[in-house]
């Protein structure tokens, strides 16, 4: 008998040896028996392990139980994700007098529940090309479902839908994207993004922080491979126009490319409007206009500290 049997009582109305019926049972867990423990007797067979088909060690410290029942839950739909499924037909009683086949797999999934579906899909997509984390997919879910449930903008495309949650997901956590980002791995263009953006809003009764010219700075510097000092000073100045109300009106992307644009012209490390507009999004004439604005207090806006590669007089006037 095997050592690591488990021993379980079981009252008279219930399995027992024909033999010894007061005899204590033993499972094996391995072989699927129930045994008499004074005789060796099997007097059960078949019994269902219910424990993982995977060794589980006490160091691994992982929450995962990796038993195999199905694919994971999600709660976001309506229906549930588990299902049965018939397999091939064995017999003459799984035909009928015609020789089909009496039972069939028909996909149970809702039409809402689809919907649902390809568009967590697409948001995951969207996500993966511009490596947003999880969090922000699963926010951008949520909106997506909450919209689809209130059913709030009839007539619209799913896509538009889904790309305007996304770039509202990155809002809410912090981490806002440019409508020309998420232009860039969606297949809707930035006017209808922008009027799905504004009908979610109402729609939710939601709203995001406004953006600031810091929540892009970091990234655009990043992306350019601009030195930490040239970083800084783009930082500062960009703060130190909002708070002096030269660029009234702009938006902040576009402060923040023509603040980055005046300070690498200051230092050594000097980058084009196209480069910068490239990767902010903008045009060229949209730095060049914001830039203008800041020139002539250029003197108050940079840093203390900087050092200047080439003076404040001699920067380019356009």
């Amino acid at each position: 008998m095997n050592k690591y049997f488990i021993s379980i009582s079981h009252p008279m109305d219930k399995i027992c040896c024909h033999h010894h019926p007061n005899a204590p049972l033993v499972e094996d867990s391995h072989a699927g028996d129930t045994i008499c423990s004074e005789c060796g007797l099997v007097v059960g067979d078949r019994v269902i392990d219910v424990g993982s088909e995977w060794r589980t060690f006490s160091n691994e410290k992982t929450a995962e139980d990796p038993s195999r029942v199905g694919g994971p839950e999600n709660s976001l739909l309506n229906g549930s994700d588990l299902s049965t499924i018939i397999g091939p037909s064995r017999g003459s009683a799984s035909f009928d007098e015609f020789g089909m086949s009496k039972y069939h797999n028909r996909k149970s999934i809702s039409s809402s529940d689809r919907t649902l579906i390809n568009a967590f899909r697409e948001i995951g997509s969207m996500a993966d090309r511009i490596n947003l984390p999880k969090s922000i997919v699963d926010r951008a879910n949520l909106l997506f479902k909450q919209v689809h449930d209130g059913r709030n903008l009839k007539g619209r495309s799913n896509d538009a839908i889904a790309s305007a949650c996304l770039y509202i997901a990155c809002r809410q956590e912090g981490v806002p994207r440019t409508f020309k980002e998420i232009c860039a791995v969606s297949k809707i263009s930035k006017k209808e993004i922008g009027r799905c953006f504004k009908l979610i809003l109402k729609a939710l009764e939601t709203n995001v922080d406004l953006i600031t010219t810091g929540d892009f700075m970091s990234r655009f510097c990043s992306n350019l491979g601009m030195s930490i000092s040239v970083q800084r000073a783009a930082t500062h100045i960009a703060r130190k126009a909002v708070e002096m109300d030269i660029v009234a009106g702009k938006s902040p992307i576009s402060v923040a490319a023509a603040a980055i644009y005046m300070a690498s012209q200051a230092s050594e490390d000097k980058k084009n409007q196209k480069e910068i507009g490239d990767t902010a999004g903008v045009a060229e004439v949209t730095i060049r206009m914001s830039y203008k604005l800041m020139l002539p207090y250029a003197a108050s806006l940079f840093p203390s500290d900087f050092k200047y590669a080439v003076p404040i007089e001699h920067l380019p006037t356009s």
